[in-house]
């Protein structure tokens, strides 16, 4: 694994005057960043406003590796107060930031949320939770958080994903691999776009795996678009061993090429790390959690991009394990 510096795009004092300077107002008209309607429809209505610098920055990714850092936000360590026990208790904890980020995610396309998962809310906090140590969710700490796919399970997953960090003071790395980056052979490109295996659901979505009886479709991991190779990726909730010899194989090479190009990107407060979800996967180096206020806290946001053609079109008749898909528009 490497540490080479991600991309990054430096946000001049104006685009972050603009971004603050319009969270506070929101913030202060709702009175919480729990979303509604209303706040989704004025978040629209503000980011449709932002200045042609602010949304410069805000591009789409354009860097071979699939994403890039954007850096310059402010966060008060001592004003956030502790980090949250949970996503459960966490409530409005940070606020600014979570309209801060979903305004970003705003520019950049089509901000979503799960009504499965976190209260339905459309930015989510990852912190450390006791009792979720090894599990393979954002809430682990002390295993490897394998890289994948966000929401690989889903065909209406995010285009982008976004990790804006609060807290990081043990330099707790966030590990990315892009397809494009890595060497396969034709055969095994040829083998792992026939989709021979399920994703299925990981423990973080209410009442998914209920659907896991129902004959949870078979979808290819790489698919080949005119751009070049896109991927779905989720090894941990993939059944690998129920695929013949030839195809496990060809699964762990893509396992390892990915590890080979695999960067960790350490964020600090205020750096917020884009990924292009259908060319990048993610995940987390492990770490120990302390439970005393101090732990790593990032705050994320999923992103679609209307009229990307990076999928099959096969995937629009698959049933999602019954988890439903909130989208804002964006103005």
């Amino acid at each position: 694994m490497s540490t080479a510096a991600a991309p990054v795009r430096q946000l001049d004092p104006h685009a972050v005057g603009e971004l603050r300077q319009a969270a506070e107002k929101i913030l202060a008209e709702f009175g919480t960043s729990a979303t509604s309607p209303q706040l989704l429809e004025r978040v629209a209505q503000t980011a449709d406003s932002f200045s042609d610098g602010l949304r410069h920055h805000c591009r789409p990714v354009d860097a071979a590796d699939g994403l890039f850092v954007l850096r310059g936000l402010d966060v008060d360590d001592e004003a956030i107060g502790r980090t949250p026990s949970g996503w459960a208790t966490a409530g409005d904890s940070g606020a600014v930031y979570d309209i801060t980020l979903l305004l970003l995610a705003t520019v950049m396309g089509n901000p979503i949320a799960w009504q499965g998962q976190q209260d339905g809310r459309f930015v989510h906090n990852i912190v450390p939770s006791p009792g979720h140590e090894t599990a393979q969710t954002g809430a682990s700490s002390t295993v490897l958080l394998s890289p994948h796919t966000e929401d690989a399970f889903h065909p209406g997953r995010a285009h982008l994903l976004m990790l804006g960090c609060m807290r990081n003071h043990d330099n707790i790395a966030t590990t990315a691999a892009g397809i494009r980056m890595t060497r396969l052979a034709d055969e095994d490109i040829d083998i792992l776009t026939r989709p021979v295996l399920p994703i299925l659901p990981d423990d973080a979505y209410d009442g998914a795996q209920g659907y896991a009886e129902q004959a949870p479709p078979a979808v290819p991991t790489l698919f080949a678009t005119e751009e070049g190779m896109t991927l779905r990726f989720d090894p941990a909730y993939t059944p690998v061993e129920e695929a013949d010899d030839a195809y496990q194989a060809a699964y762990r090479r893509l396992e390892a090429e990915l590890a080979r190009v695999s960067v960790a990107v350490s964020l600090s407060p205020g750096e917020v790390l884009v990924v292009d979800n259908d060319l990048v996967v993610h995940g987390r180096v492990p770490f120990q959690a302390r439970y005393d206020g101090t732990d790593r806290w990032l705050k994320r946001a999923s992103v679609r991009v209307p009229g990307r053609r990076t999928r099959p079109l096969a995937e629009a008749d698959e049933h999602g394990y019954g988890q439903a898909a909130l989208e804002a528009h964006a103005g």
